[in-house]
């Protein structure tokens, strides 16, 4: 394991914060990274309602640092690609909501990374590209799974064969973005909705992260016993119950056309 610093793990209260912490290369991630972050997720503390994930620097991650490949052979590259899978995948399936604040570079891999996270909130000066195309390259870090469930396969396809980028509004437009704010107020947003998701049941959160992907990619027959498997079991517990209660009796705040939120959104 390098010496030198890679990420940041702050906790305040119910929120995590985990910062990736090499702006002098871009964010660009090195297998030790990635690493870190997949022993993070793995193993959250009971704690944390809510995860933000964000860089430092002007640049989310510009992607692959791509010494870290070496002279892999075949097989090698295989088990170096399923080594970010399992990490990403920690995050995508870990218990509680994850909020990714996306700025400058949004690349590759950074690209990869971000689409694994539950929420993003972009800042203008972001920028999305896949350029492993150009490169005689193809994605390993899970992006041509999860990438054309947000924008579908032919934008992406397009992304890799020209090394299109794509800037923020366009992001926002396609829905790699869920909300698109005012430069430098991208930690602030994704800490608002942070502690706004860690209020959640976490019983209702780890359900909405981990249960809905899956139910909206099965068979419709299995997507519905799911549902009411999932609906069974967050009405049962005793936080559900007493939510209920408060609603009935008038302590709970109605949904109102004035909760409408003025930032876009998606």
């Amino acid at each position: 394991m390098s010496s030198e610093i890679l990420i940041r793990i702050e906790i305040d209260g119910p929120l995590a914060h985990v910062v990736l912490d090499r702006a002098a290369k871009r964010n660009a991630l090195s297998d030790e990274m990635v690493a870190a972050i997949g022993d993070f997720f793995g193993n959250i503390g009971d704690g944390v309602g809510a995860v933000v994930l964000h860089a430092d620097g002007d640049h989310f991650s510009a992607g692959l640092d791509l010494a870290s490949l070496g002279d892999l052979d075949a097989f090698g590259g295989m088990l170096h690609s399923r080594s970010w899978h399992e990490a990403f995948a920690k995050l995508a399936n870990c218990r509680v909501p994850v909020i990714a604040v996306l700025k400058g570079a949004v690349i590759g891999g950074g690209l990869e990374l971000a689409a694994a996270a539950h929420i993003r909130v972009a800042e203008p000066s972001a920028f999305y590209a896949f350029p492993e195309g150009r490169r005689g390259l193809f994605v390993g870090g899970g992006g041509s799974v999860r990438l054309p469930e947000i924008i579908g396969a032919h934008r992406m396809a397009d992304m890799m064969l020209t090394g299109r980028v794509l800037s923020s509004d366009e992001g926002q437009q396609l829905g790699i973005s869920n909300y698109l704010v005012e430069e430098g107020a991208g930690l602030g947003k994704a800490l608002e909705l942070a502690a706004t998701v860690a209020e959640n049941s976490p019983v209702t959160n780890f359900a909405i992260i981990n249960a809905l992907p899956r139910i909206a990619n099965a068979h419709p027959a299995d997507g519905y016993l799911m549902e009411s498997m999932m609906s069974a079991i967050a009405q049962s517990t005793d936080e559900a119950k007493a939510r209920m209660q408060a609603f009935l009796e008038g302590r709970a705040a109605k949904v109102e056309a004035s909760n409408l939120d003025s930032q876009d959104s998606k």
